[in-house]
This record gives C-alpha cells, structure tokens and sequence, in this order.
C-alpha cells in the first residue's frame, strides 16, 4: 500500500482527501503544521508521496519544501503543492525548488488523484531503473540499501559513497583525487589520508559477506569493481 502523507492545517479538506485518499486504496498520515510534519518524518515513517500546503502555522510550506528537498534521507519523496496561490512567478519558484506537481485550491479531487497516480507512476519507475547491481551486489540509491547475497550489508556513510560511484562505472579505473572530489559533499571525513581506511573496511564488509573480493586496487591509480 503506497502512503500519502497530508500536511495541512484546513481541517476540512485534509478530512476530504483522507476519506478520498483511503477510498482509493491509499495509507494517509496527517500532521498540521511544518513542525509537525518534520517531527513525523524524523521517525522511521517514509511516506511515498506528500501533499503540502503552503499556508502553514509555524513553518511556512516553502520552508518545509526546503528542508524535505535539501535533506539526504528524504530524497527521492515527490511533494505535490497544493495551495490557494494563483501567481506564476510563485508557481515556478516552487517547481524549480523541488515540486513535482502545483495544484490549486479548490480543486477536482478526480484530477488530483489522477496526478498523484502519475507521480507515483513516475517514481516507481525511476526507482526499478536507479538500483545498482554488480553480480550478486545491489545499491539502492532511493533506501540507500545494500544488499550482497541476500543479506543487508551495513555501510557507513564514506564506505556507501565510495561503493555507489565505483558501481555506477564499473569497467572504470577511479582515480584517488577524483573519488575524492565527487564524494566530498556528501562525505567531508574523507581526506587523502583516511581514503585507504575507508577503502579497507568497505572490502573487508563485502569480503565478509560471502567470501569474495568486489573491489581492486590499480596500483599507483586507483580503484574499480573487480571483475568476475
């Protein structure tokens, strides 16, 4: 069952679209401020999709469109507006910002249904075509899972980075200073000195796994998957 969750303070027509919503097979959360809805998700919860409003007690929308976007762990989540604003400059701002969709209010529950199946559609595609595999090694940028032999494998967060790029060019030599450059937002621990400890305990978690060698060391270059 796909989840929804509602951020809105109106609670007439965060009842309407519950009742809509779970008519049409949908799990619905609600949270009815900014602060509520990051509080919400800060736990385990991960809703599929979220519907916003703009006018917020609290937190603005545009502020918990921001924080939703910018933020690791809550990327890949399609955020569909919905707000009583007309303009078009405001509109753009919004869909340039990370929305997906702009509708607005009042609107025909028929068509935003309708988006959100889209959305929805959308993101399931791109998730079955992002996953990483590498003989019996997956990568899921979208769960930011790993799995090697059926078994999750726990990574930190240098160790995760480093794998994602060496698996998205596989037949590829990647050289120190460029693995440095490309993880180095998501990863500022890792320096030239500390990337051979990085390296090691990422082969050494994999190995661990099921007994084979996934990542090789071109000497005086680099690092690529190993080939079977």
């Amino acid at each position: 069952m796909k989840k929804i969750l509602i951020i809105d303070d109106d609670i007439h027509i965060g009842n309407v679209l519950e009742e809509t919503l779970s008519r049409e097979g949908y799990g619905v959360s609600r949270a009815y401020s900014g602060t509520e809805a990051l509080l919400y998700l800060s736990g385990s919860a991960r809703p599929d999709l979220v519907l916003l409003d703009l006018m917020l007690p609290g937190l603005s929308g545009e502020e918990v469109l921001a924080r939703l976007t910018e933020t690791q762990r809550w990327g890949g989540i399609p955020i569909i507006v919905l707000s009583a604003k007309t303009d078009v400059p405001g509109k753009v701002k919004l869909l340039l910002d990370g929305a997906v969709d702009y509708v607005t209010k009042p609107f025909d529950t028929r068509e935003l249904i309708a988006r959100i199946a889209v959305q929805l559609r959308l993101c399931s595609a791109s998730a079955v075509s992002s996953v990483l595999t590498f003989g019996g090694l997956t990568l899921d940028p979208n769960t930011r899972l790993v799995t090697l032999a059926g078994c999750q494998v726990r990574l930190t967060r240098t160790e995760y980075a480093i794998l994602k790029l060496l698996m998205q060019n596989p037949s590829q030599v990647i050289t120190k200073s460029l693995l440095l450059d490309r993880i180095s937002e998501d990863t500022p621990d890792c320096t030239d000195s500390s990337l051979k400890m990085h390296i090691s305990n990422l082969r050494r978690k994999l190995r661990e796994a099921d007994g084979k060698g996934y990542i090789e060391a071109v000497w005086g270059i680099g690092f690529k998957m190993r080939a079977e």
